[in-house]
């Protein structure tokens, strides 16, 4: 549609692709997963089941799916910014959250402008009838990201782009407009299979099917409870998610910048260290992650994550200041921890000694 791409472009988005609503041929996967119990406690996948392969029956009437790419890497990363994160992870004391949750929550600025973009096409066409997603609703989105000519779907479970990698988010509008499909591109992981071997838990359990279960991202944002002790070690420094799949696959040579600030990092979360943000009160964690995808997960999995980090901290530095430092922070902390933290904590206190 003549002046979309334009708008879209305007608005902050990378790009843009229209997807039709039949989905029928990836109900089979989807089903095979959830039946394999890899979405581990996220109940809503399995509650939902074959509706995230049907717009239709999510919003009755739709006749078309508009998906949105957004960039997110943040204006001042720099061409290095690959091998600054994966030394990152080789400095024990650093805490390490993922790139894409430093900035502001990006459910947020995409739903705003998603929405803003559905008001001027309202304003090209008349009212119409669409509803707005980002993370939002059982859709399957990397699917109809594939479809609507975005990219296709990586060996990691992530939408890649030739000219993008995968460091960008997803949007939808769920349109009552039957607009033409955009052409769907080729895929080009070819015979690589680096992020199966640079995965930390080895998540990624076969080429396209990842266990939630044992996904460090999932673990530290989606995982209510107890860390699996045998997964903690695993976890090393990583607070916030984890971007290693991401980090290993060649494709992510063309990741861009973001053109907004949004996205920029926020209260130095880039070279954050462990003891830093132990430190932090429930007030503090509250008002510094205002407007952050990392305040949902709430004070107590933050401090959970945080545990697990400094545990394994004192396994790699056992000894010296920065180890009795470590070690002196979750000593005190630990007879006013809930119990979800308590067990973290002492479970870290055990690493590092004989």
């Amino acid at each position: 549609m003549q002046g979309l791409h334009e708008e879209a472009r305007a608005l902050g988005f990378s790009q843009i692709g229209i997807a039709g609503i039949d989905l029928a041929s990836a109900e089979p996967g989807l089903k095979a997963w959830l039946e394999a119990g890899f979405h581990g406690a996220m109940d809503y996948m399995a509650r939902h089941g074959s509706l995230r392969a049907r717009p239709a029956e999510l919003v009755p009437g739709t006749a078309s799916v508009i998906v949105a790419r957004m960039d997110y890497l943040p204006r001042d990363a720099g061409p290095d910014w690959i091998e600054r994160e994966q030394a990152a992870l080789a400095e024990p004391g650093t805490a390490v959250v993922s790139v894409y949750a430093r900035g502001r929550d990006y459910h947020k600025v995409l739903r705003q402008r998603l929405q803003r973009l559905a008001d001027w096409l309202a304003g090209q066409v008349g009212p119409f009838g669409h509803r707005v997603f980002v993370d939002s609703a059982p859709l399957l989105e990397v699917e109809l990201a594939t479809r609507a000519g975005l990219g296709w779907r990586g060996k990691h479970t992530l939408a890649l782009a030739r000219e993008a990698g995968s460091t960008f988010f997803l949007g939808e509008i769920c349109t009552d407009l039957a607009l033409p499909a955009t052409a769907a591109t080729s895929e080009h992981c070819g015979t690589c299979s680096a992020c199966i071997t640079a995965c930390p838990t080895q998540a990624i359990v076969a080429p396209y099917r990842l266990d939630a279960r044992r996904c460090i991202s999932y673990l530290t944002i989606e995982h209510p409870g107890a860390i699996d002790e045998a997964l903690r070690p695993l976890i090393g420094n990583r607070v916030y998610g984890c971007d290693d799949c991401q980090t290993a696959c060649p494709w992510n040579k063309f990741a861009r910048v973001s053109t907004l600030p949004d996205f920029d990092v926020r209260h130095g979360l880039d070279t954050a260290t462990l003891l830093e943000l132990w430190t932090w009160s429930p007030a503090d964690f509250e008002r510094r992650h205002e407007g952050s995808a990392i305040r949902r997960i709430g004070y107590s999995r933050w401090r959970r994550n945080l545990a697990v980090a400094l545990g394994n901290a004192l396994r790699a530095e056992p000894t010296g200041h920065r180890a009795e430092t470590w070690r002196a922070a979750l000593e005190s902390a630990l007879p006013a921890a809930d119990a979800l933290v308590a067990e973290h904590i002492a479970w870290a206190l055990r690493q590092g000694r004989p």
